[in-house]
């Protein structure tokens, strides 16, 4: 007996012939199939069609094939309608564009040319989680639920240590310094310091205080009352504020600019703020914890951080060690993001092989967890078995074993000028995207365009 065909596919492709093809497999498959040539066409077509399952192309102009439209459109198609499912079509030089669409949202990718059953099995998948979930009433959006981080305390004596120091003062009021290189995990440390403290019922209020422009600098952590400056159209609450009975957690507070420390340093001793533009002193219960990758000892000796600002955030000091130093501790770590990963990606893994395990422990991993984190997000997005493999591990270093000609690696200058030149104008000037291409990341790019001139 026939199996009932269930689902609505929507697929956007440029490509005339594509659409053709797909417009004689899927209905094999599927209940109804409607295709459009472009994604300007998707917000009508979402609302006359109500699609379970969009198969969404990554490149509409000719002239350009960096794969940017597909993950403009991708984020627009979740704006638009967050129950339904997205599929990207890429050319096979566009996988890790589509890694990052699925960043984005979307449910997996199919690659071009692509295989008949891989096809239906994917938007077969995709088409079941969409119905399932409407059926439930829910819609399946990826990380829409907040989850509380869980801290990963590890094996070693130094986390240990500090998994003691922390469970004595998270209770308390004490003002908490963290410290440690990028990635390490210092705003995970303060959502563990605000979880087991008396202040856990409201939610933690964190702020890149380096990232804060000058001119935004009071507003943005002490507020304004309507009326303050031009685009004042209302009273706001800043950061100070709407912290008040909870936690305070200023990242990279090494950022702030010198003549700007005054101002906080004023605020964090006399625990109240005044609204720019306003007159009435307004007191604020916080509790502060600041966290920063720079050396501020250092910083105060060479009269870029005020000494009294670092003794009043510095009543208990706590340093993340680099992940390099606490070796045992990837492995599991490699494997709780393994877990989360497969399940978020929908991908049949059960764990690591003791070729990728060994790969992964042989790894200086300069940018901490965090680079551990997305290494293994693209693994698990990219793997095709149930368990990775040392060939799904791709980091900064593995890849430079086996770098394409066309790569920035053990190349003479001109060679390297050529080859960015190149790649920038491939991109029509997109950064990531151009790294992506020359295998390199974002900052050495910069250095790189930086050496040439470009």
């Amino acid at each position: 007996m026939a199996t009932q065909k269930v689902g609505k596919i929507l697929i956007v492709d440029d490509n005339a012939g594509i659409r053709k093809a797909l417009e004689i497999l899927l209905p094999l498959y599927f209940a109804e199939v409607k295709t459009i040539p472009a994604p300007t066409m998707l917000a009508t077509a979402l609302q006359q069609f109500h699609p379970d399952v969009v198969l969404l192309d990554m490149n509409f102009n000719t002239s350009i094939n960096t794969g940017n439209e597909g993950l403009y459109w991708t984020s627009e198609l979740k704006r638009m309608a967050p129950d339904v499912e997205v599929v990207l079509f890429t050319a096979y030089a566009d996988i890790q564009l589509a890694v990052e669409g699925m960043k984005r949202g979307a449910f997996d990718f199919i690659v071009k040319p692509w295989e008949n059953a891989k096809l239906v099995e994917v938007l077969s998948a995709a088409r079941d989680k969409a119905r399932k979930a409407l059926q439930k009433g829910a819609a399946p959006q990826a990380d829409s639920k907040p989850s509380k981080s869980k801290m990963f305390w590890g094996s070693s004596p130094a986390m240990r240590e500090i998994e003691k120091t922390i469970s004595k003062i998270a209770p308390t009021d004490a003002t908490v310094l963290i410290t440690g290189e990028n990635g390490t995990g210092k705003d995970v440390l303060a959502q563990e310091i605000h979880a087991q403290s008396l202040r856990s019922e409201r939610p933690m209020v964190a702020v890149d205080a380096g990232a804060i422009t000058e001119t935004l600098f009071e507003s943005e952590l002490f507020g304004h009352v309507k009326g303050a400056f031009t685009d004042a159209h209302a009273d706001h609450a800043g950061k100070f504020e709407q912290a008040d009975g909870s936690t305070l957690f200023l990242d990279e507070i090494g950022n702030i600019p010198l003549h700007l420390q005054a101002k906080l340093l004023r605020a964090i001793q006399n625990r109240n703020i005044m609204r720019v533009g306003g007159s009435q002193i307004i007191p604020v219960n916080i509790r502060l914890i600041c966290a920063t990758n720079m050396d501020l000892e250092a910083l105060v000796r060479e009269g870029r951080f005020r000494e009294d600002l670092y003794y009043r955030i510095n009543t208990v000091h706590i340093a993340l060690p680099p992940l390099r130093e606490r070796k045992d501790d990837i492995v599991p770590l490699a494997e709780i993001f393994l877990r989360r990963y497969a399940e978020k990606y929908h991908r049949p893994l059960d764990g690591l092989d003791d070729g990728a395990a060994e790969v992964l422990k042989s790894q200086r991993w300069s940018g901490n967890i965090r680079e551990l984190q997305n290494c293994m997000e693209k693994a698990v997005i990219l793997s095709e078995g149930t368990r990775l493999t040392a060939k799904d591990i791709k980091t900064e270093h593995t890849q430079a074993a086996s770098a394409p000609a066309g790569n920035l690696r053990a190349i003479s200058d001109d060679e390297e000028e050529r080859l960015v030149r190149q790649a920038m104008e491939r991109t029509g000037g997109n950064i990531s995207a151009a790294a992506k291409m020359l295998g390199v990341s974002r900052p050495t790019l910069y250095t790189k365009l930086k050496k040439y001139g470009l």
